[in-house]
Protein backbone atom coordinates (compact mmCIF):
# COMPACT_ATOMS: atom_id res chain seq x y z
CA UNK A 1 0.00 0.00 0.00
CA UNK A 2 1.04 3.78 -0.77
CA UNK A 3 2.81 4.76 2.80
CA UNK A 4 1.38 8.45 2.87
CA UNK A 5 1.31 11.08 5.81
CA UNK A 6 -0.95 14.28 6.08
CA UNK A 7 0.58 17.43 6.06
CA UNK A 8 -1.31 20.93 6.76
CA UNK A 9 1.27 22.94 4.74
CA UNK A 10 4.12 25.40 5.13
CA UNK A 11 2.25 25.92 9.12
CA UNK A 12 2.56 22.61 9.87
CA UNK A 13 5.27 22.16 12.67
CA UNK A 14 6.02 18.61 11.02
CA UNK A 15 8.67 19.29 8.17
CA UNK A 16 8.52 17.78 5.11
CA UNK A 17 11.78 15.98 6.00
CA UNK A 18 10.47 14.20 8.69
CA UNK A 19 7.89 12.73 6.55
CA UNK A 20 10.56 11.29 4.43
CA UNK A 21 12.07 10.31 7.41
CA UNK A 22 9.17 8.40 8.58
CA UNK A 23 8.96 5.82 5.19
CA UNK A 24 6.08 7.75 3.61
CA UNK A 25 6.38 8.85 -0.17
CA UNK A 26 2.80 10.44 -0.51
CA UNK A 27 1.22 13.66 1.14
CA UNK A 28 -1.88 14.03 2.00
CA UNK A 29 -2.90 17.35 2.27
CA UNK A 30 -5.42 20.70 1.34
CA UNK A 31 -5.71 24.50 0.69
CA UNK A 32 -7.14 25.19 3.80
CA UNK A 33 -6.62 28.99 3.57
CA UNK A 34 -8.83 29.07 0.54
CA UNK A 35 -12.55 29.89 2.14
CA UNK A 36 -14.85 27.24 1.67
CA UNK A 37 -16.86 27.90 -1.51
CA UNK A 38 -14.09 29.40 -3.42
CA UNK A 39 -12.16 27.80 -6.33
CA UNK A 40 -8.78 26.30 -5.86
CA UNK A 41 -6.91 27.93 -9.04
CA UNK A 42 -4.14 25.66 -10.50
CA UNK A 43 -1.85 28.63 -9.86
CA UNK A 44 -2.58 27.65 -5.90
CA UNK A 45 -2.41 23.95 -6.36
CA UNK A 46 0.95 24.50 -8.00
CA UNK A 47 2.32 26.44 -5.68
CA UNK A 48 2.19 23.78 -3.07
CA UNK A 49 3.12 20.67 -5.33
CA UNK A 50 6.35 22.90 -5.67
CA UNK A 51 6.48 22.98 -1.58
CA UNK A 52 6.30 18.99 -1.68
CA UNK A 53 8.76 18.90 -4.61
CA UNK A 54 11.21 21.24 -3.94
CA UNK A 55 13.69 18.83 -2.42
CA UNK A 56 14.04 16.04 -5.52
CA UNK A 57 15.80 14.37 -2.90
CA UNK A 58 12.62 13.31 -0.70
CA UNK A 59 10.76 12.15 -3.22
CA UNK A 60 7.63 13.39 -2.15
CA UNK A 61 4.35 14.00 -3.90
CA UNK A 62 0.57 15.08 -3.36
CA UNK A 63 -0.94 11.91 -3.82
CA UNK A 64 -4.31 12.93 -1.95
CA UNK A 65 -6.89 15.67 -1.19
CA UNK A 66 -7.70 15.87 2.32
CA UNK A 67 -10.23 18.02 1.99
CA UNK A 68 -12.09 19.72 -0.97
CA UNK A 69 -14.71 20.99 1.71
CA UNK A 70 -17.83 20.93 1.17
CA UNK A 71 -19.71 24.40 1.82
CA UNK A 72 -22.26 24.53 4.56
CA UNK A 73 -24.92 25.19 2.73
CA UNK A 74 -24.35 21.89 0.68
CA UNK A 75 -24.89 19.79 3.48
CA UNK A 76 -28.23 21.96 4.59
CA UNK A 77 -29.47 22.47 1.00
CA UNK A 78 -29.62 25.75 0.90
CA UNK A 79 -30.84 28.38 -1.52
CA UNK A 80 -29.06 28.59 -5.27
CA UNK A 81 -26.59 26.35 -4.73
CA UNK A 82 -25.57 26.46 -9.19
CA UNK A 83 -22.29 28.68 -8.06
CA UNK A 84 -21.05 26.57 -4.89
CA UNK A 85 -21.40 23.10 -7.35
CA UNK A 86 -19.79 25.03 -10.47
CA UNK A 87 -16.75 26.13 -8.32
CA UNK A 88 -16.86 22.58 -6.78
CA UNK A 89 -16.07 21.22 -10.61
CA UNK A 90 -14.12 24.09 -11.36
CA UNK A 91 -11.92 23.29 -8.54
CA UNK A 92 -11.72 19.63 -9.40
CA UNK A 93 -10.58 20.29 -12.89
CA UNK A 94 -7.66 22.15 -11.48
CA UNK A 95 -6.76 19.52 -9.65
CA UNK A 96 -6.75 16.66 -12.19
CA UNK A 97 -4.91 19.06 -14.72
CA UNK A 98 -2.18 18.89 -11.82
CA UNK A 99 -2.37 14.79 -11.93
CA UNK A 100 -4.36 14.80 -8.12
CA UNK A 101 -7.29 12.42 -8.54
CA UNK A 102 -8.23 10.97 -5.35
CA UNK A 103 -10.67 13.77 -3.04
CA UNK A 104 -11.53 12.74 0.68
CA UNK A 105 -14.05 14.92 2.18
CA UNK A 106 -17.05 14.16 4.84
CA UNK A 107 -20.53 15.22 5.16
CA UNK A 108 -20.27 15.71 8.95
CA UNK A 109 -22.54 18.54 9.23
CA UNK A 110 -20.93 21.86 11.24
CA UNK A 111 -18.61 19.78 12.93
CA UNK A 112 -15.56 17.21 12.02
CA UNK A 113 -14.34 14.95 13.78
CA UNK A 114 -15.13 15.67 17.56
CA UNK A 115 -13.17 15.18 20.61
CA UNK A 116 -13.39 16.17 24.47
CA UNK A 117 -10.00 16.25 25.51
CA UNK A 118 -6.56 16.68 23.21
CA UNK A 119 -4.09 15.10 26.04
CA UNK A 120 -5.35 12.12 27.99
CA UNK A 121 -2.97 10.79 29.50
CA UNK A 122 -0.89 7.18 29.02
CA UNK A 123 1.53 5.04 30.31
CA UNK A 124 4.84 6.45 30.32
CA UNK A 125 3.74 9.71 29.73
CA UNK A 126 2.47 9.79 26.08
CA UNK A 127 -1.10 11.85 25.32
CA UNK A 128 -3.93 10.53 23.67
CA UNK A 129 -6.91 12.54 22.02
CA UNK A 130 -9.90 11.08 23.94
CA UNK A 131 -14.17 11.64 23.60
CA UNK A 132 -15.30 11.79 26.97
CA UNK A 133 -19.18 10.56 27.45
CA UNK A 134 -19.45 12.86 30.18
CA UNK A 135 -17.77 15.73 29.45
CA UNK A 136 -19.39 15.85 26.25
CA UNK A 137 -23.05 15.49 28.10
CA UNK A 138 -21.64 18.29 30.31
CA UNK A 139 -21.38 20.51 27.16
CA UNK A 140 -24.18 19.58 25.40
CA UNK A 141 -26.49 19.73 28.15
CA UNK A 142 -25.28 22.15 30.15
CA UNK A 143 -22.94 24.75 28.76
CA UNK A 144 -24.74 24.54 25.14
CA UNK A 145 -28.04 24.57 26.88
CA UNK A 146 -29.55 22.38 23.65
CA UNK A 147 -33.21 22.30 24.17
CA UNK A 148 -34.21 18.31 24.00
CA UNK A 149 -30.23 17.76 25.15
CA UNK A 150 -30.84 15.55 28.19
CA UNK A 151 -33.33 13.13 26.10
CA UNK A 152 -29.77 11.96 24.59
CA UNK A 153 -27.91 11.32 27.00
CA UNK A 154 -28.34 8.31 29.72
CA UNK A 155 -29.61 9.02 33.23
CA UNK A 156 -26.24 8.03 35.22
CA UNK A 157 -24.23 10.17 32.71
CA UNK A 158 -26.49 13.11 33.07
CA UNK A 159 -25.47 12.95 36.59
CA UNK A 160 -22.03 12.74 35.87
CA UNK A 161 -22.61 15.41 33.73
CA UNK A 162 -23.94 17.86 36.57
CA UNK A 163 -21.21 16.88 39.05
CA UNK A 164 -18.77 18.01 36.45
CA UNK A 165 -20.44 21.09 35.45
CA UNK A 166 -20.88 22.38 38.81
CA UNK A 167 -16.87 21.65 39.86
CA UNK A 168 -15.10 22.46 36.63
CA UNK A 169 -13.97 26.01 36.52
CA UNK A 170 -14.26 28.79 33.77
CA UNK A 171 -10.73 27.60 32.29
CA UNK A 172 -11.68 23.53 32.11
CA UNK A 173 -14.92 24.28 30.28
CA UNK A 174 -13.42 27.18 28.19
CA UNK A 175 -10.69 24.02 27.17
CA UNK A 176 -14.10 22.09 26.82
CA UNK A 177 -14.98 24.17 23.90
CA UNK A 178 -11.46 24.65 22.40
CA UNK A 179 -11.25 20.79 22.36
CA UNK A 180 -14.29 20.18 20.92
CA UNK A 181 -14.07 23.03 17.98
CA UNK A 182 -10.25 22.08 17.24
CA UNK A 183 -11.80 18.76 14.86
CA UNK A 184 -10.68 20.44 11.67
CA UNK A 185 -7.38 21.92 11.21
CA UNK A 186 -7.75 24.90 8.75
CA UNK A 187 -11.03 25.19 9.45
CA UNK A 188 -12.60 28.81 8.43
CA UNK A 189 -15.39 28.48 11.02
CA UNK A 190 -14.75 28.68 14.96
CA UNK A 191 -17.92 28.73 17.22
CA UNK A 192 -18.12 29.80 20.45
CA UNK A 193 -21.39 28.85 22.55
CA UNK A 194 -23.82 32.10 20.95
CA UNK A 195 -22.41 31.34 17.47
CA UNK A 196 -22.58 27.42 17.84
CA UNK A 197 -26.47 27.70 18.92
CA UNK A 198 -26.98 29.79 15.89
CA UNK A 199 -25.46 27.31 13.08
CA UNK A 200 -27.06 24.47 15.29
CA UNK A 201 -30.56 26.28 14.68
CA UNK A 202 -30.20 26.35 10.89
CA UNK A 203 -30.21 22.65 11.06
CA UNK A 204 -33.67 22.35 12.55
CA UNK A 205 -35.65 20.93 9.60
CA UNK A 206 -32.99 19.37 8.49
CA UNK A 207 -33.20 15.05 9.93
CA UNK A 208 -31.19 12.20 8.85
CA UNK A 209 -33.32 11.32 5.60
CA UNK A 210 -33.62 14.97 4.74
CA UNK A 211 -29.06 15.10 5.25
CA UNK A 212 -29.17 11.96 2.65
CA UNK A 213 -31.17 13.71 -0.22
CA UNK A 214 -28.74 16.37 0.13
CA UNK A 215 -25.41 14.10 0.17
CA UNK A 216 -27.54 12.64 -2.89
CA UNK A 217 -27.92 15.81 -4.99
CA UNK A 218 -23.97 16.64 -4.28
CA UNK A 219 -22.72 12.88 -5.68
CA UNK A 220 -25.02 13.64 -8.46
CA UNK A 221 -23.43 17.17 -9.45
CA UNK A 222 -20.00 15.93 -9.07
CA UNK A 223 -19.43 12.60 -9.77
CA UNK A 224 -20.27 12.09 -13.59
CA UNK A 225 -17.45 15.29 -13.47
CA UNK A 226 -15.11 13.04 -11.57
CA UNK A 227 -15.30 10.35 -13.98
CA UNK A 228 -14.65 12.56 -17.07
CA UNK A 229 -11.76 13.31 -15.16
CA UNK A 230 -10.72 9.92 -14.10
CA UNK A 231 -11.07 11.20 -10.39
CA UNK A 232 -11.54 9.28 -7.08
CA UNK A 233 -14.15 10.34 -4.51
CA UNK A 234 -13.81 9.17 -1.26
CA UNK A 235 -16.42 10.23 1.57
CA UNK A 236 -14.50 9.89 5.12
CA UNK A 237 -16.98 8.72 7.78
CA UNK A 238 -18.69 10.25 10.72
CA UNK A 239 -16.36 10.86 13.66
CA UNK A 240 -17.43 9.60 16.19
CA UNK A 241 -20.39 7.77 14.33
CA UNK A 242 -23.73 9.15 16.11
CA UNK A 243 -25.38 11.97 16.40
CA UNK A 244 -23.54 14.87 17.66
CA UNK A 245 -25.59 18.06 19.19
CA UNK A 246 -28.71 16.68 17.67
CA UNK A 247 -27.36 16.82 14.32
CA UNK A 248 -27.75 13.99 12.09
CA UNK A 249 -24.60 11.84 11.28
CA UNK A 250 -25.50 9.79 7.80
CA UNK A 251 -22.16 7.95 7.44
CA UNK A 252 -21.80 6.16 10.48
CA UNK A 253 -22.33 1.62 9.64
CA UNK A 254 -23.02 0.02 7.32
CA UNK A 255 -26.32 0.86 6.33
CA UNK A 256 -25.00 3.80 5.48
CA UNK A 257 -21.85 2.97 3.32
CA UNK A 258 -24.41 0.53 1.21
CA UNK A 259 -26.65 4.18 0.72
CA UNK A 260 -23.97 5.78 -0.45
CA UNK A 261 -22.39 3.61 -3.21
CA UNK A 262 -25.55 2.68 -4.64
CA UNK A 263 -26.99 6.32 -4.43
CA UNK A 264 -25.01 7.41 -7.39
CA UNK A 265 -22.92 3.73 -8.71
CA UNK A 266 -19.64 4.97 -10.51
CA UNK A 267 -16.13 4.10 -9.67
CA UNK A 268 -15.84 7.20 -9.34
CA UNK A 269 -17.93 7.15 -6.12
CA UNK A 270 -16.45 5.29 -2.87
CA UNK A 271 -15.49 5.47 0.67
CA UNK A 272 -12.25 6.76 2.94
CA UNK A 273 -12.28 3.27 4.66
CA UNK A 274 -11.28 4.95 8.43
CA UNK A 275 -10.92 2.27 11.10
CA UNK A 276 -10.90 4.49 13.85
CA UNK A 277 -14.10 6.53 13.20
CA UNK A 278 -16.17 3.57 12.15
CA UNK A 279 -14.43 1.57 14.97
CA UNK A 280 -15.90 4.11 17.48
CA UNK A 281 -19.35 2.82 16.83
CA UNK A 282 -20.87 0.39 19.05
CA UNK A 283 -22.32 -2.17 16.35
CA UNK A 284 -20.08 -1.77 13.80
CA UNK A 285 -17.61 -4.93 12.62
CA UNK A 286 -14.63 -3.43 10.93
CA UNK A 287 -13.71 -5.97 9.76
CA UNK A 288 -16.52 -7.42 7.79
CA UNK A 289 -16.88 -3.74 6.61
CA UNK A 290 -13.68 -3.84 4.94
CA UNK A 291 -14.37 -6.89 3.05
CA UNK A 292 -17.80 -5.74 2.27
CA UNK A 293 -16.58 -2.19 1.19
CA UNK A 294 -12.65 -2.88 -0.15
CA UNK A 295 -13.74 -2.57 -3.57
CA UNK A 296 -15.73 0.92 -2.87
CA UNK A 297 -12.63 2.15 -0.91
CA UNK A 298 -10.08 4.51 -2.31
CA UNK A 299 -8.06 5.72 0.36
CA UNK A 300 -7.89 4.06 3.84
CA UNK A 301 -7.37 5.50 7.42
CA UNK A 302 -5.51 2.96 9.61
CA UNK A 303 -5.86 3.85 13.54
CA UNK A 304 -7.61 2.04 16.41
CA UNK A 305 -9.74 3.14 19.35
CA UNK A 306 -10.95 1.69 22.48
CA UNK A 307 -14.38 1.60 23.96
CA UNK A 308 -16.28 2.56 26.84
CA UNK A 309 -19.56 1.33 28.39
CA UNK A 310 -20.59 4.48 28.59
CA UNK A 311 -19.91 5.57 25.07
CA UNK A 312 -16.35 7.07 25.90
CA UNK A 313 -12.92 5.97 23.74
CA UNK A 314 -9.99 6.91 23.33
CA UNK A 315 -7.22 6.48 20.37
CA UNK A 316 -5.17 3.55 21.58
CA UNK A 317 -2.10 2.31 20.00
CA UNK A 318 -2.39 1.45 15.92
CA UNK A 319 -1.82 -2.16 16.76
CA UNK A 320 -3.93 -2.33 20.08
CA UNK A 321 -7.21 -1.24 20.98
CA UNK A 322 -10.68 -2.77 19.51
CA UNK A 323 -9.69 -3.12 15.68
CA UNK A 324 -8.36 -6.15 14.42
CA UNK A 325 -6.03 -4.29 12.37
CA UNK A 326 -4.09 -7.23 10.92
CA UNK A 327 -7.01 -8.78 9.72
CA UNK A 328 -8.32 -5.45 7.95
CA UNK A 329 -4.59 -4.68 6.90
CA UNK A 330 -4.95 -7.97 4.74
CA UNK A 331 -8.27 -7.06 3.31
CA UNK A 332 -6.65 -4.50 1.55
CA UNK A 333 -3.91 -6.06 0.53
CA UNK A 334 -5.83 -8.85 -1.19
CA UNK A 335 -8.02 -5.66 -2.65
CA UNK A 336 -4.78 -4.44 -4.05
CA UNK A 337 -3.66 -7.78 -5.23
CA UNK A 338 -7.49 -8.24 -6.79
CA UNK A 339 -7.77 -4.50 -9.08
CA UNK A 340 -3.14 -5.27 -10.45
CA UNK A 341 -4.89 -8.70 -11.24
CA UNK A 342 -7.50 -6.90 -13.21
CA UNK A 343 -5.00 -4.65 -14.78
CA UNK A 344 -5.40 -1.32 -12.43
CA UNK A 345 -3.38 0.92 -13.55
CA UNK A 346 -3.73 2.66 -9.42
CA UNK A 347 -3.68 -0.76 -8.38
CA UNK A 348 -1.98 0.75 -5.08
CA UNK A 349 -3.70 2.21 -1.97
CA UNK A 350 -2.96 5.27 -0.65
CA UNK A 351 -3.19 4.46 3.23
CA UNK A 352 -2.17 6.97 6.25
CA UNK A 353 -1.14 6.15 9.90
CA UNK A 354 -3.73 8.13 11.18
CA UNK A 355 -3.44 10.24 14.51
CA UNK A 356 -1.10 9.36 16.92
CA UNK A 357 -0.52 10.07 20.31
CA UNK A 358 2.26 12.56 21.50
CA UNK A 359 5.44 10.57 22.07
CA UNK A 360 9.03 11.73 23.71
CA UNK A 361 9.85 15.38 22.65
CA UNK A 362 6.18 15.42 20.09
CA UNK A 363 4.90 16.89 23.28
CA UNK A 364 4.10 20.05 23.53
CA UNK A 365 5.90 20.52 20.23
CA UNK A 366 2.06 23.11 19.32
CA UNK A 367 1.58 20.07 16.50
CA UNK A 368 -1.96 19.65 15.44
CA UNK A 369 -3.94 17.85 17.31
CA UNK A 370 -3.66 14.15 16.33
CA UNK A 371 -0.88 14.87 14.01
CA UNK A 372 2.08 14.58 15.91
CA UNK A 373 5.85 13.12 14.88
CA UNK A 374 6.70 10.38 16.61
CA UNK A 375 3.19 8.84 17.32
CA UNK A 376 2.81 8.85 13.61
CA UNK A 377 5.92 7.60 12.60
CA UNK A 378 5.39 4.16 15.31
CA UNK A 379 2.23 4.00 13.81
CA UNK A 380 3.15 3.89 10.15
CA UNK A 381 6.59 1.71 11.43
CA UNK A 382 4.30 -1.01 12.76
CA UNK A 383 1.56 -0.84 10.16
CA UNK A 384 4.54 -1.09 7.48
CA UNK A 385 5.66 -4.32 9.29
CA UNK A 386 2.32 -5.81 9.02
CA UNK A 387 1.73 -5.44 5.43
CA UNK A 388 5.65 -6.63 4.59
CA UNK A 389 5.19 -9.58 6.93
CA UNK A 390 1.37 -10.57 5.43
CA UNK A 391 2.40 -9.72 1.93
CA UNK A 392 5.26 -11.96 2.03
CA UNK A 393 3.94 -15.07 3.38
CA UNK A 394 0.68 -14.69 0.97
CA UNK A 395 3.11 -13.47 -2.07
CA UNK A 396 0.81 -9.95 -2.57
CA UNK A 397 2.04 -7.15 -4.33
CA UNK A 398 3.11 -4.32 -2.87
CA UNK A 399 4.66 -2.27 -5.95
Amino acid sequence: MQQSWRWFGPDDKVPLHAIRQAGAEGVVTSLHHIPYGEVWSVAEIEKRQHIIAADAALGLRWNVVESLPLHERIKLGECDLTPIFDNYRASMRNLAACGIKIICYNFMPVLDWTRTTLHYPRPGGGLALRFDATAYAAFDVFMLQRKGAEGDHAPATLVRARHWFDHASLAEKDQLLASIMAGLPGAFDRYDIPALRKILARYDAIDASALRQNLKRFLEEVIPTAEDLGMRFAIHPDDPPRPLLGLPRIVSNRDDLRFIVDAVPSHANGITFCTGSLGAGVGNDVPALAREFSAHSYFVHLRNVTKEADGSFFEADHLAGDNDMIAIVETFLQEQARRKAAGAHDWRLPFRPDHGHELLDDVDKGAFPGYSAIGRLKGLAELRGVMLTLARAQHLPLA
